[in-house]
C-alpha cells in the first residue's frame, strides 16, 4: 500500500510562494521586453534606418521634413524607388529613380515629357510637367552607363538632379538605402 504525504504550508509560507511565482513571473516579462527591445535596436541598426527630406523637391509625394524608413538590403534599384543618396560635405538627397544602367534617357522640355527606352513615362506622382533644363545638365538623348542612375524629383521645376551638372548621374555607390514608409505619411512603397 502506499502512503500518501500532505504537505502543508503555514500562511506566512503561502504568501511567500506567491511572492516568489510574482517576482519570476515579472522577471520573464521583463527579460523578453529586454530581448524584444534588442532585436528590434538590432533590426533598425543593420537593416533599416531613418532619413529626413530636406526641401521641397519631392512635393506633392513628400514634404519638407518628413521622416522616412529606408532600407540598404538589396542594391536592385526599380523604376520608380524613391532613394537618399549620400553626398560628401552637403545634405543627402532624396530622388526618384527614372532610369537605370543602359537605359536611354530622352526629355522634350518644351512639352515636358520625360521618356526612357523611348517610352513617355506614366509619372502620377509628379507636381507638374517637367519644363526645367539645367544649362550645365546633359545633352539629351543618351545612354546611363553602368553603375549609375538618373534620378529627378517629382517636384520637377523645383528641383536639383541628375538633370544638372552639379548633382548629374549617381554612382549606385552612393545610394544610403530606399524607401519604405513615410512615417509623417503613412505611405508604404
Amino acid at each position: 500500500m502506499t502512503e500518501h504525504y500532505e504537505v502543508v504550508f503555514s500562511d506566512e509560507e503561502r504568501e511567500n510562494t506567491k511572492s516568489f511565482k510574482f517576482a519570476a513571473s515579472t522577471y520573464d516579462f521583463l527579460e523578453s521586453l529586454i530581448m524584444a527591445v534588442a532585436f528590434v535596436a538590432v533590426v533598425l541598426v543593420f537593416f533599416f534606418r531613418v532619413a529626413t527630406v530636406d526641401g521641397p523637391s519631392m512635393v506633392p509625394t513628400l514634404d519638407d521634413k518628413d521622416r522616412l524608413i529606408i532600407t540598404s538590403v538589396g542594391t536592385n534599384y526599380e523604376y520608380g524607388d524613391i532613394v537618399v543618396i549620400h553626398r560628401e560635405n552637403a545634405v543627402s538627397l532624396v530622388k526618384r529613380v527614372i532610369a537605370r544602367s543602359g537605359d536611354t534617357v530622352d526629355i522634350d522640355f518644351e512639352r515636358g515629357i520625360v521618356r526612357v527606352n523611348g517610352k513617355v513615362l506614366d509619372e502620377p506622382y509628379i507636381a507638374e510637367p517637367t519644363y526645367l533644363n539645367f544649362a550645365d545638365g546633359a545633352n539629351y538623348p543618351f545612354v546611363v552607363p553602368k553603375g549609375f542612375l538618373f534620378c529627378m524629383g517629382d517636384n520637377r521645376n523645383n528641383s536639383l538632379d541628375s538633370r544638372s551638372g552639379s548633382i548629374g548621374l549617381i554612382n549606385e555607390q552612393y545610394i544610403v538605402g530606399k524607401m519604405v514608409v513615410d512615417l509623417d505619411n503613412k505611405e508604404a512603397k
